[in-house]
């Protein structure tokens, strides 16, 4: 008995940490399942990404690249250019849990994945407990709650787990008297290769940082501790990390011409140049944008000011104790860098650098650096607060929990996004079921189309005599929203549906019909190389090309058999064979560093 409990001690002793991180992300959501969901700025988007996958998933389709709600049922190829991990894990928690609370859930395990991540790098020099806390305080950072709350960004969220990983993996030294090989892979490069092809699975910006914070980690590592081994590690698990998740960026690169993807930087909103810390645009369209960057502004600074101050009361405390397999102090040196380089990238004098250095422009908004600065600032934060003395590092924790639940309530308050009726799990769900459709992304829409003429309410095939004639008429009660069409508009001569209604497959639709005369049939479907269309068994040549990027299928008189199918593409089989190659070599990697011995 007495062996038993204090076995059970033991391991409450060795999961403490952990517990204490996971209570901290139930709280810091406790808002959302007391309130409902938070519909932050992108809470929409995703959810209609969740909608679709879990659409596709019942048709067959494990990795689905169409997404046919957007554009009213248009359809757009988001799949194919928006990185998978989120939305596949968006969707798979809705197999399991309600509607409404799969957001939830989402967010807590990526708030949980922060803290947890956080704490793993801050335990290579920090004892336990202040290492949960450093992994608490990340929970708590306002970046996270607001990008949580504010923004509902969840693949831009999910930065917050892997970026700490890219640091911990890149300046991690096991064994730093060991040959060169085995100090370089030491067990830390095939992780590193998976958490930089995580961070490319969830988020494109994100994974340009990751990119670009791997190979700086790995820089700063080589030059403190005058060895190459940092940077052959960093160079073997980027390429590996590259190449698992080409699957993905491998087609969005490859066709990205086939979509208007500049609306994605060059839109003012999206421009680096406009989202500068502090700046105020002249443009009266950025009026609102303007109003969040100052939010933004007002947490940049303050992480940063707390990142560095406490680097300096911890530095003077003599708090900054070595990393513990190398013994060496100077770990510290990259990580007290991240916030100097962070605050240097938000203002405008880093300017020349985004336009030098390659994609830094799809970040978009030079404070997405923030993601980067939770960690180094939660372990500087913990550093510099933390007493070894009971009564001491009680008071802390009691001050800290008091600072973390002020946090949640302020996120609550200042963060959270009440649902318009319209945007309710409920009436979007409705919606969807319905087969009314959601707005587009324009950055997904064919070239040169305009997705703002796209009429709502269309049936899925229209006979007209005109390939160009606009479909719908603008509502006068509403002139900024898309138009509507009905049937006694007379736009139609004839109006057709695709086989199967509600259950047709997404990427494979069929449609059989008998058509009173000649004419272009006007397909509720936004045109994309990928789509083979076959009449009567012949391929369709020639087709017109419409403002509004529907496709125009000329026909003739009598009965139309039409096939539309979504084909896999040469770079998408390129892209399935690059990462099976480097997964296969990754697996290697795997097993070589787990030999006891690697010469």
């Amino acid at each position: 008995m007495n062996s038993a409990v204090h076995n059970a001690i033991c391991r409450l002793k060795k999961n403490w940490g952990p517990a204490l991180i996971l209570l901290a992300a139930a709280v810091a959501i406790a808002p959302q399942l007391v309130r409902g969901n938070s519909c932050g700025h992108d809470f929409d988007v995703h959810l209609v990404s969740w909608f679709d996958c879990v659409n596709a998933w019942h048709h067959g389709i494990l990795y689905p690249h169409w997404t046919p709600s957007p554009n009213y049922a248009a359809g757009e190829p988001r799949f194919v250019f928006y990185p998978p991990l989120t939305w596949m894990l968006g969707a798979a928690l809705s197999l399991v849990l309600p509607w409404n609370l799969a957001p939830i859930a989402l967010t807590f395990l990526i708030l949980l994945g922060t803290g947890l991540a956080v704490r793993a790098l801050a335990l290579e020099a920090l004892d336990d407990a202040p290492a949960t806390l450093a992994g608490c305080a990340a929970i708590f950072s306002g970046f996270a709650l607001f990008t949580s709350y504010e923004r509902a960004a969840f693949p831009e969220f999910a930065g917050g787990v892997w970026l700490p990983l890219i640091v911990l993996f890149a300046l991690r030294d096991r064994q730093p008297s060991a040959s060169f090989f085995r100090r370089a892979f030491d067990g830390s490069a095939a992780p590193l290769a998976l958490v930089l092809a995580a961070a490319w699975f969830s988020n494109l910006p994100l994974g340009v940082m990751a990119g670009y914070l791997m190979a700086a980690m790995a820089l700063a590592a080589a030059l403190t501790k005058r060895s190459w081994a940092p940077l052959i590690r960093a160079a073997v698990a980027g390429a590996l990390g590259l190449g698992v998740s080409a699957i993905y960026w491998l087609p969005a690169a490859l066709e990205r011409h086939w979509v208007d993807i500049r609306q994605a930087t060059e839109d003012p909103g999206y421009n680096f140049e406009n989202n500068w810390l502090f700046k105020h645009n002249a443009n009266p369209v950025l009026a609102l944008h303007d109003a969040i960057l100052q939010q933004v502004s007002w947490i940049a600074l303050s992480m940063i000011v707390v990142a560095l101050v406490c680097l300096v009361i911890a530095w003077r405390r003599g708090a900054l104790p070595p990393q513990k397999s190398s013994g060496s102090r100077r770990w510290w040196i990259a990580l007290a860098a991240i916030p100097v380089v962070v605050c240097f990238l938000v203002f405008p004098i880093s300017r020349l650098l985004w336009h030098l250095l390659p994609e830094m422009a799809f970040l978009q908004y030079p404070w997405r650096w923030l993601e980067a600065l939770e960690a180094p600032m939660a372990i500087f934060f913990a550093a510099a607060v933390w007493s070894k003395g009971r009564r001491q590092s009680a008071i802390v924790a009691g001050l800290c929990t008091v600072f973390f639940l002020a946090q949640t309530v302020y996120a609550a308050t200042r963060f959270f996004q009440p649902c318009y009726p319209e945007d309710s799990v409920v009436e979007m769900l409705s919606s969807y079921h319905n087969g009314e459709g959601f707005e587009g992304m324009f950055e997904y829409a064919p070239p040169n189309a305009d997705l703002t003429i796209i009429a709502g309410g269309l049936p899925d095939a229209c006979l007209v005599a005109d390939p160009m004639i606009a479909l719908g008429k603008p509502d006068p009660d509403y002139p900024d929203a898309n138009p509507e069409w009905s049937a006694d508009q007379g736009t139609c001569q004839a109006a057709f549906a695709f086989d199967g209604g509600s259950a047709t497959n997404p990427e494979h639709l069929r449609l059989h019909a008998i058509l009173p005369r000649p004419g272009y049939l006007i397909l509720r479907l936004e045109s994309y190389p990928a789509w083979r269309l076959r009449i009567n068994g012949r391929a369709a040549a020639s087709l017109p090309t419409r403002e509004d990027g529907l496709i125009a299928l000329p026909v003739s008189q009598g009965p139309a058999d039409i096939t539309v199918d979504w084909m896999t593409t040469p770079d998408i089989w390129a892209g399935r064979w690059a990462a099976g190659l480097s997964a296969l070599l990754l697996a290697i990697l795997c097993f070589l560093e787990r030999r006891p011995r690697l010469t």
